[in-house]
């Protein structure tokens, strides 16, 4: 399966030995074996350990295995301090590319804005204010004096990718053909909607128009400010130049007197917000594109926003899906697990021939500790584990946008519980949630909604006798093919009883011959014989 990725394969099993990524699992057991492999590499001999090995080889690895990285960078309940500041890092402090590369990336006319750096701007900074996966960020000036942040793709890294998933989807396909869980959650989907994802980001002309639509949706908030976008090509993004710190510099509000659980309520708020009311969520929630709102000085501001960054990876729902969400969050929250299951059955994730007592029994058991624990005390991820296994168990369906959602809430949960851990997340989302949901099955809403699209309605009922005409025309040809069909398997059936019959007479034939030959002398059995051979391939050849 994994052989024609084998190069790929044997050039990060090097990487890994090249940054003694062994030495850096020590603390984490159920990575033994791997570091043994790691160890008896060639490339590790004569190496040391590296106190940012894990950082350096993510790096050289790829752009998939940054994101990786990024994911897991907020998770310090399953990873050891060491690892999880280097993956700190990632968020943006990647190692720089050329920024002679990059000027020639932004001239460029077929994907960059294609004039020069001085009528471009006023000034264009070299050094980078951040450096991430995907791109690379300078500050610069307008010519009207406005203040930017330029954005530029890394180049060459698109080939990489298709190759990373390629071998991707190959384990994807070799697990979901060996693990339910696999199938559960749609593991060769998510692949596939990940490197559509990924490959979207290379396109900042998708990413320009994410951030002026989130921009739209929260206009005038006074919890969220996205900046706006300038100019946009497929390589290169212009925007307007904002001034905050990193959701994850708890020690700088602290010094700012920033009430950290107060921004801990605005950011679930404004999660909650993008999922339910929007249904246009930020999908790539790391703390490198988090940032909470202050001075060009970086002093403090009376009332700090969150700035809404890197608008790549944006999530969508499906109508229905939103709604079945919804209710199976506030069905957690109020503990009914009968219900909970109920709502799975009805959108269609689980088989009829499930059995519902058994899942209800599980659900409850694995999921009321996520109401009844401050974040804390709270293993998301663990807990989110064990539903998956529950899924393979129950051969429960999960949709891959829903998958998509779960990952966010891993990177929403690490960030608030980095911020303020006592924070009591059903309590704020359920009002939330409550509201929405009624407004949803609101029968005033529902009828003012049929109400506005009654003209379409109208002119769509003109189109009922052609549909009705070409309905009757289709189900006449359906009817005819179905009958021709018919007589077909009524002619077949007749030869094979016809055959039948001529078989039984043939065999009939035979046994009359053999009792003829048994009256008659010996010397006329061969003749009998032969005859009936004769008898036989004319019969066959003419019936």
């Amino acid at each position: 399966m994994l052989i024609p990725h084998k190069n790929r394969l044997l050039a990060l099993y090097r990487i890994a030995a090249k940054y003694r990524l062994d030495t850096h699992f020590d603390e984490v057991p159920e990575l033994a074996p791997l570091a043994r492999l790691i160890r008896i590499h060639p490339a590790s001999i004569g190496k040391s350990h590296n106190p940012l090995g894990v950082k350096l080889a993510l790096e050289e690895m790829g752009t998939l295995f940054l994101k990786l990285g990024q994911l897991l960078s907020t998770r310090s309940d399953l990873l050891p301090p060491n690892i999880i500041s280097q993956l700190s890092l990632l968020q943006d402090k990647v190692t720089p590319f050329d920024i002679s590369t990059l000027k020639d990336s932004i001239e460029d006319p077929k994907v960059g804005l294609g004039k020069p750096i001085h009528e471009l701007f006023a000034r264009f900074d070299d050094k980078p204010l951040a450096a991430a996966s995907i791109a690379q960020v300078h500050t610069a000036a307008l010519p009207d004096g406005r203040e930017v942040v330029v954005k530029v793709v890394r180049p060459n890294i698109k080939a990489v990718i298709i190759k990373d998933f390629e071998l991707l989807r190959e384990l994807a396909a070799w697990l979901s053909a060996r693990l339910e869980s696999a199938r559960a959650v749609h593991i060769v989907s998510i692949v596939e909607d990940y490197r559509q994802i990924m490959l979207n980001e290379l396109d900042l002309t998708l990413e320009a128009t994410n951030a002026t639509k989130m921009r739209n949706n929260f206009l005038g908030s006074k919890l969220i400010y996205v900046p706006e976008v300038y100019t946009a090509n497929k390589s290169v993004m212009v925007c307007e130049r904002i001034f905050g710190v990193p959701i994850s510099q708890t020690q700088t509000f602290d010094s700012l007197d920033y009430d950290r659980a107060e921004l801990a309520k605005n950011g679930l708020t404004i999660f909650f917000t993008q999922v339910f009311r929007d249904n246009f969520f930020h999908a790539d929630m790391h703390p490198g594109n988090i940032f909470v709102e202050t001075l060009p000085d970086g002093g403090a501001v009376a009332h700090p926003r969150y700035l809404g960054l890197d608008c790549a990876i944006m999530g969508q729902l499906a109508p229905d899906d939103q709604l079945v969400v919804a209710r199976l969050l506030l069905s957690v929250m109020n503990g009914n697990y009968t219900m909970l299951v109920d709502i799975i059955a009805q959108a269609g994730w689980i088989p009829p021939s499930a059995d519902k007592h058994a899942l209800i029994k599980d659900m409850a058991r694995t999921v009321s500790p996520m109401v009844s624990k401050p974040m804390s005390e709270l293993d998301f991820a663990g807990i989110l584990f064990e539903i998956l296994n529950i899924a393979r168990r129950h051969q429960m369906s999960i949709p891959p946008q829903l998958m998509l959602l779960l990952k966010t809430l891993v990177h929403v949960e690490g960030l608030g519980r980095e911020l303020y851990p006592e924070l009591d997340i059903w309590s704020l989302a359920k009002p939330i949630l409550t509201a929405w949901v009624k407004d949803q099955l609101d029968p005033v809403k529902n009828l003012n909604e049929l109400k506005a699209k009654a003209p379409e309605l109208l002119l769509s009922t003109t189109e009922l006798p052609k549909l009705l005409g070409q309905g009757i025309q289709s189900l006449a040809t359906l009817g005819a093919r179905q009958d021709k069909e018919l007589r077909e398997i009524q002619a077949l059936r007749a030869d094979f009883l016809n055959q039948k019959r001529y078989d039984w007479i043939a065999l009939g034939g035979f046994f009359g011959l053999i009792a003829i030959g048994l009256t008659v002398p010996i010397w006329w059995v061969g003749i009998l014989f032969h005859l009936l051979a004769i008898i036989f391939v004319i019969w066959r050849v003419l019936v």
